[in-house]
């Protein structure tokens, strides 16, 4: 039976600034902290998930806590800016009168290359669009958000990767990607893929500047983009053929709410394909979520060395 990626799962970013990072995502945006974790490479720093009421597969944009970390520099190597959901212009134009009365940097709504979408960015410069997802079925409403339900984002839409050389082979022949029409960027281009039922959630554009230079990732910026498998089996199958196609992937990693496998996009972009569950449920209940450091239990015996090297996230922020 032919492997699919169902689409994207979600997207890693890094701030410097964990209690800015919650309010804005929470507050400004609306999205529920589903998650409050730690890097479980780097368990001084906190991994913060936000996403739909309950944390459903392509609905998570989630942060790695580096205050140490350097400021992201576009470029080369980089992933930005992530397109978010949301259904319809009217809730576009909902977002900009919200904006603006926030004070939040934002643009105005433009078509580009067949989307419809708002530019903004967050208080450390992450490239952010709100995309109209054309009405496709999203993420389940968070009742606490203080965005109206039917304005809520609904998940990620599309990642766009700035790269000196895509690696078309990668997308489409080891991933099953489907390559559509180039766009032209500035004196670059602009080259959409998507897998699954294409359209929201499925799309993946890589950037190809005229004069490529290279980037960093940094706060502000993004880590990783990772991809949907069901299921365990077919993520196995997945590591055996990227192996095949002569890339180096890492071991099945168990990170308790799903298990990853990691590997890079040969012009330098990490890329993750993780397990639809088992879920955010698994060690809290779903009115629980995000209101108390969540550890996995392999973690859970280290819990109060862990608790005494984090910086507490201010109440007011995480509520």
């Amino acid at each position: 039976m032919a492997i699919e990626i169902r689409g994207l799962h979600h997207v890693t970013a890094i701030t410097a600034r964990a209690a800015q990072n919650v309010d804005f995502y929470t507050r400004t945006l609306g999205m529920r902290l589903v998650k409050k974790t730690v890097n479980q490479d780097d368990v001084s720093a906190y991994h913060l998930f936000y996403a739909d009421a309950v944390g459903h597969p392509g609905t998570d944009l989630t942060f790695f806590d580096w205050p140490t970390s350097a400021p992201a520099r576009p470029g080369a190597g980089t992933i930005a800016p992530v397109g978010l959901r949301v259904n319809g212009r009217p809730a576009l134009e909902w977002w900009v009168k919200r904006f603006e009365e926030l004070g939040v940097a934002h643009g105005q709504i433009e078509e580009r290359h067949g989307r419809t979408l708002v530019s903004v960015s967050d208080p450390e410069g992450q490239r952010l669009e709100l995309v109209d997802d054309l009405g496709r079925p999203g993420g389940e409403p968070w009742r606490d958000s203080p965005v109206p339900a039917a304005m809520q984002i609904r998940g990620l839409h599309d990642v766009t990767i700035t790269s000196a050389r895509p690696d078309s082979p990668l997308l489409t022949g080891v991933l099953g990607f489907r390559r559509s029409a180039e766009h032209r960027n500035g004196g670059g281009s602009l080259i959409p893929f998507e897998t699954g039922e294409g359209g929201a959630g499925s799309q993946v554009w890589f950037e190809v500047p005229h004069e490529p230079r290279g980037g960093r990732a940094g706060a502000g910026g993004v880590h990783h983009v990772a991809f949907r498998a069901p299921d365990e089996e077919r993520q196995v199958e997945w590591r055996e053929r990227i192996l095949r196609a002569g890339l180096e992937v890492t071991p099945v990693i168990d990170r308790f709410y799903f298990k990853s496998i990691y590997f890079r996009e040969p012009g330098g972009p990490l890329m993750e394909i993780a397990t639809d569950g088992p879920g955010f449920t698994a060690d809290e209940p779903a009115d629980e979520l995000g209101k108390h450091l969540a550890l996995p239990p392999f973690l859970e015996q280290r819990r109060k060395e862990i608790e005494a090297g984090l910086k507490p996230i201010a109440a007011a922020a995480a509520r």
